[in-house]
């Protein structure tokens, strides 16, 4: 057994309820000039019904068409014209908007973020031009895309049971054409509310005086009724779910394949995410190394564990050389999970996912923007413990259970959800034919 390593980081914060159910999480760093300021909102996907996919993705859209003092587009002029960089995302669980500014533009962006919670200007027009920009951007990502819909959509419509789990938070074209007026104007009073809300800022600030902007800006916003909770149990998968999609766009086959797993901070998801990269963590990851180094039918070879609050999916995708079969790459990927059933993982894989572990949660994915290392990964990370947690304190304490985890530990998650009896598998059939495509 690998000796326990200790994780001397530690990120300071402090934890703040204004009267209007606004919870602030501040931490203070002055090595840098500069502050992050992430304001995450309880409401994604999940929260979206029959007939109104995709509205908490047009609502992140919306959210820069302006408010009572920031004209449309303006937010972004205020905040690039003083040296900052902004974005919004949305998933299955959350809406997250965020500012990484110059320390001393501090009060400004909490001015803009404030007065669009406030005063956003949901109307027809803004309405209108948002989803014509979302239905874009659905071509451009989804429908357009060789894969995309069978891996990013199909595949979790199919492996889930329950509509708040399964259905894509990009929604559907009917659904944004049926949204109206009336619709969206009760989604923003509904979850766009301080008590919906966490509020983290991190950097180069002082505290108190943080806390003096966020009362003066956020104070008087009020408070709504809670929105309802969303039930995201799933029930347990008892057999196999076989599908097979043509692809018109894909010029090669493909395989996608996902097992139920357990919600966020369930004791075995630190193991499950350290399987995850042995088996596909870069090139000296198991899948890697058999089906495209050894075995040679693979091109491309990806997947892992979704990390959600409900219940969420292991899945592993994989696109091969058009001369070998589906059946003989999904008896591969079962073999390869098979063996770690039977005989475990190597001590020197469990280090290695270990320390790439490590690694990302300082350094951070997608150029570095969100690892810890950063006043924006701080602020995320804080808010995200405190929405999905109740407990800011985590981010000091996580990595420890990750490095934690024994080689027995991998072994039996590997044994428990990934089964052979109970997985969803989907054959993508490559449809594309030449110049038309």
């Amino acid at each position: 057994m690998a000796a326990k390593t200790v994780m001397p980081f530690t990120v300071p914060y402090s934890l703040h309820t204004l009267d209007n159910g606004l919870r602030v999480v501040l931490s203070q760093d002055h090595s840098v000039p500069v502050v992050a300021v992430v304001v995450l909102y309880d409401v994604g996907a999940r929260n979206e019904p029959r007939g109104r996919t995709g509205f908490a993705h047009l609502f992140e859209h919306m959210m820069f068409q302006g408010s009572a003092n920031v004209k449309k587009g303006e937010f972004y002029t205020y905040v690039e014209d003083n040296g900052g960089v902004l974005n919004g995302m949305t998933s299955n669980d959350f809406t997250i908007y965020f500012e990484v500014m110059p320390s001393n533009q501090l009060e400004l962006t909490l001015w803009l973020e404030a007065d669009r919670m406030r005063s956003l200007q949901v109307n027809q027009e803004n309405l209108d031009n948002q989803r014509e920009v979302v239905k874009e951007e659905k071509r451009l990502r989804v429908d357009n895309q060789p894969f995309s819909y069978a891996r990013g959509i199909l595949l979790y419509e199919l492996a889930y049971d329950n509509f708040a789990n399964a259905h894509s938070v990009i929604g559907s074209m009917e659904d944004l054409d049926a949204a109206t007026l009336e619709d969206v104007q009760r989604f923003f009073r509904t979850y766009y509310a301080p008590n919906n809300a966490v509020l983290a800022i991190a950097g180069d600030f002082e505290s108190e005086q943080a806390l003096q902007w966020v009362r003066k800006h956020f104070g008087n916003i009020p408070p709504q009724e809670p929105p309802q909770p969303v039930d995201v149990s799933e029930p347990e998968r008892a057999e196999q779910k076989r599908f097979t999609y043509t692809d018109k766009l894909a010029n090669l086959p493909a395989i996608a394949m996902a097992w139920k797993v357990p919600p966020r901070h369930s004791p075995e998801r630190y193991a499950l995410a350290l399987l995850d990269r042995i088996l596909f963590a870069g090139e000296s990851a198991r899948l890697y190394q058999y089906l495209v180094k050894r075995q040679k039918s693979a091109l491309a070879v990806s997947g892992g564990l979704e990390d959600r609050r409900g219940p969420g999916l292991f899945t592993v995708f994989v696109v091969f050389k058009p001369d070998r079969d589906f059946r003989q790459i999904e008896m591969s990927i079962i073999n390869q999970i098979e063996r770690i059933i039977d005989s475990g993982v190597k001590e020197r894989e469990l280090e290695r996912a270990k320390n790439q572990l490590r690694a990302e949660r300082f350094r951070g994915v997608w150029g570095g923007l969100y690892g810890l290392q950063t006043p924006l990964g701080r602020a995320m990370e804080l808010a995200y413990h405190t929405l999905f947690d109740g407990d800011p304190a985590l981010i000091n304490t996580e990595l420890q259970h990750y490095m934690d985890v024994t080689a027995e530990e991998v072994q039996l998650v590997a044994k428990r959800f990934l089964k052979m009896d109970n997985y969803t598998v989907l054959y993508i059939e490559p449809g594309a034919t030449g110049v038309d495509q």
